[in-house]
């Protein structure tokens, strides 16, 4: 079969497109799986470019959707030809978060999805949503049930709330479509005019540019009449959060979920203390989580937003595009 293999020292020009011995029948508890297609994440990035240590020959990519092509003794959840997609933590089926961190994650400490046949755990995927192509399953495993987490697991969103989404990500144009489906109201922010008109047919009700606007916080804030806003969404980190914690209303709340404007920095630790803010930290989520989320898509009619379309053999010309900053939704790989 074929793969894309992370050679040392990790980088984009090392990525390598290879033929691996096929992996053979499933065990018992196991399903082989026809990969159709995969998604970028910054995850897999970190991973790609050596940011994130990864073994000489690992096979990158988190998400992976596709069809069963074979079940192993004791499967019942699936039969040959259903449409699936993987999970994030393919150890992490219900209840509080494991503390496990990366070991079992596919793309990282096992290997990924950037190749055409896998034999996995059958709890290492969940069905794809009823009348999703491979792409736009392929989207769901980080970035939608990162935003089904922080939004709704976490932040308990409800309809009227004020919900604050940053730039044009995956997780970002994710959590927009189910803040939006919920009956919240969405302000957007985005350094781009033409990405921001962008947001603006997708649903979103107010829109920030921060780059010709610096103190987005307030500005967000402003538009909410001074409250402030219910729940924020925040991908940059460091550099972003100040403005997040302005933009907040009195005890609300902060999905911690990316690092894009740096790793670490200083806090106005009285300000969120006064405010009552809740910041919450979280790394994607439970299957459980995925199959919320995929019942939810179905009842709502959510389709994911995708952006362009590499073959596996281009996977590093995908990462370029994303590293360029020019994509909107979900860059994909057709596997």
């Amino acid at each position: 079969m074929r793969a894309v293999q992370v050679r040392a020292p990790a980088s984009l020009d090392t990525l390598e497109c290879v033929e691996l011995p096929d992996p053979g029948a499933p065990g018992v508890g196991e399903i082989r799986v026809r990969i159709r297609a995969s998604s970028l994440n910054y995850h897999d990035f970190a991973v790609v470019s050596g940011m994130t240590p990864a073994a000489d020959g690992r096979i990158p990519m988190s998400d992976g959707a596709g069809e069963v092509l074979a079940v192993g003794e004791g499967v019942t959840e699936y039969a040959v030809g259903d449409q699936v997609v993987s999970t994030f933590f393919p150890d992490w089926l219900d209840g509080r978060t494991p503390d496990v961190g990366f070991s079992s994650v596919p793309g990282d400490g096992a290997d990924g999805y950037a190749c055409e046949i896998v034999v996995a755990k059958a709890t290492a995927f969940t069905r794809a949503p009823v009348g999703y192509t491979p792409a736009q399953a392929a989207t769901i495993t980080c970035a939608g049930v990162t935003a089904w987490r922080a939004l709704v697991v976490n932040g308990q969103v409800k309809a009227g709330d004020v919900v604050l989404v940053q730039g044009t990500g995956g997780v970002s144009i994710y959590a927009l479509q189910i803040a939006k489906a919920l009956g919240a109201t969405v302000i957007a922010t985005s350094s781009s005019a033409a990405k921001l008109e962008r947001l603006k047919a997708l649903g979103a009700d107010y829109l920030i540019n921060y780059q010709s606007e610096p103190k987005w916080g307030q500005a967000a804030k402003k538009l909410t009449g001074g409250v402030g806003v219910d729940h924020v969404v925040e991908i940059g980190g460091a550099g972003t959060m100040p403005q997040s914690i302005a933009a907040c209303r009195k005890g609300g709340h902060i999905a911690l979920i990316g690092i894009l404007a740096g790793f670490a920095g200083p806090l106005p630790t009285a300000t969120m203390m006064s405010r009552e803010l809740r910041i919450i930290g979280l790394t994607v989520g439970s299957r459980s989580h995925q199959l919320d989320l995929i019942r939810a898509i179905e009842a709502n009619g959510v389709k994911p937003v995708l952006d362009e379309h590499f073959p596996l053999e281009r996977l590093g010309d995908a990462f370029r595009r994303q590293a360029s900053g020019a994509h909107f939704g979900k860059i994909v790989v057709d596997i």
